[in-house]
């Protein structure tokens, strides 16, 4: 009696959903993705089920009038429910490896277990790439290529929610390369002092930028911080003795529990080491500066239209074999209009940004 065995196709289908969902797990944004609007990363997988090359992230403003109270008339005096939009249009990414000697591969299956090590290293890398270009992007342009003139642009939309060093006075009339110039190697380290002011401009930023919600009034914002800024916040004694009365209470209501991290003024700090280092930007031309990221929800839009698969194909007579993953999707920080149109002076949707000295060790 013969046994039943899945058909070729369906394992590589649930070799390929098993694959993707472990991409997610260990993808080092994996913490803080979700559809709700109370995510960090807000992800929409809409184009899976229908054709197109763009989803829409929605802003419907929070209301701020006042109550009409007793006998007043309500009709009327309705307030605008306004709105706002972002269009994230997606694209096809792919990589490939080529195994020889393909008598030791006796299936596909085995051929994609071969490279799912390479293969899943460098989808999370990219991956991790994309949301670090995406933080830094000056509306909608990476860092590094946006001009100075749009980067003072973004900068005039965005000063309520952008810190140079640990004073609000070193925003140098809206220049942002001057602005930067403010920064030394003295004062304008990462210390909890500057991080409570991220927080408080978080607080109070037109539009509120809003914390994620745990339960009732617990709430938190999530800080990316690059390996010297972070040992800077580390050593620092205040957080050195916040970490050891830190409750056990505290601990168990934490929202990401990864070891290292630190936890201060309703802020989850994380260590990113992959984030950049501006060289010679700082006080006097030759100090490095590292930005910092305070994260609400809603600070960056996942659009995915095709998740992750695998293909294969033969070389050479099938002496070689290739095998190439494949995925169709969007990465950005969400920003929206400020003005009088829907995607007039663009505003960061969820998060403030601070630079910091960068200084290496010694």
């Amino acid at each position: 009696m013969a046994d039943t065995t899945a058909a070729t196709g369906l394992r590589v289908q649930q070799w390929d959903e098993k694959f993707y969902q472990e991409f997610l797990n260990e993808n080092v944004f994996a913490d803080y993705i979700g559809e709700d609007t109370n995510s960090i990363v807000q992800i929409k997988e809409n184009l899976t089920k229908k054709a197109g090359d763009s989803v829409t992230f929605a802003l419907v403003n929070r209301l701020l009038s006042d109550a009409t109270t007793g006998s007043n008339i309500l009709e009327g005096n309705e307030e605008d429910l306004s709105s706002r939009s972002f269009r994230l249009y997606v694209d096809k990414r792919r990589h490939a490896v080529r195994i020889a000697e393909m008598e030791e591969i006796k299936s596909a299956i085995d051929l994609r277990q071969a490279a799912r090590a390479d293969l899943m290293n460098w989808l999370m890398e990219d991956t991790r790439d994309r949301y670090i270009d995406a933080l830094g992007s000056i509306n909608g342009k990476v860092y590094s290529v946006a001009s100075e003139a749009e980067k003072d642009a973004w900068l005039v939309d965005n000063a309520d929610r952008v810190l140079f060093g640990a004073a609000k006075s070193n925003n140098s009339s809206n220049d942002h390369s001057a602005s930067l110039l403010n920064v030394d190697t003295t004062n304008d380290r990462l210390t909890p002092n500057a991080l409570s002011l991220m927080r408080r401009m978080a607080r109070v930023a037109n539009p509120k930028i809003r914390p994620i919600r745990v339960s009732g009034d617990n709430y938190y914002y999530l800080v990316l911080a690059g390996s010297n800024t972070f040992r800077d916040l580390k050593t620092h004694a205040t957080i050195t003795q916040a970490q050891r009365e830190v409750t056990l209470k505290e601990q168990n209501d934490r929202l990401f529990t990864r070891a290292g991290d630190i936890q201060w003024d309703n802020l989850l700090i994380r260590e990113v080491p992959d984030l950049p280092i501006y060289t010679n930007v700082g006080n006097g031309g030759n100090t490095n500066v590292s930005p910092v990221y305070l994260l609400g929800a809603q600070a960056v839009g996942l659009a995915v239209a095709r998740r992750a698969k695998t293909i294969t194909k033969d070389f050479d007579y099938g002496d070689k074999m290739g095998i190439a993953v494949d995925q169709i999707d969007g990465i950005a920080k969400l920003t929206f209009g400020s003005g009088s149109g829907d995607t007039d002076d663009l505003k960061d949707n969820g998060m403030v940004t601070g630079y910091f000295s960068d200084v290496a060790d010694s």
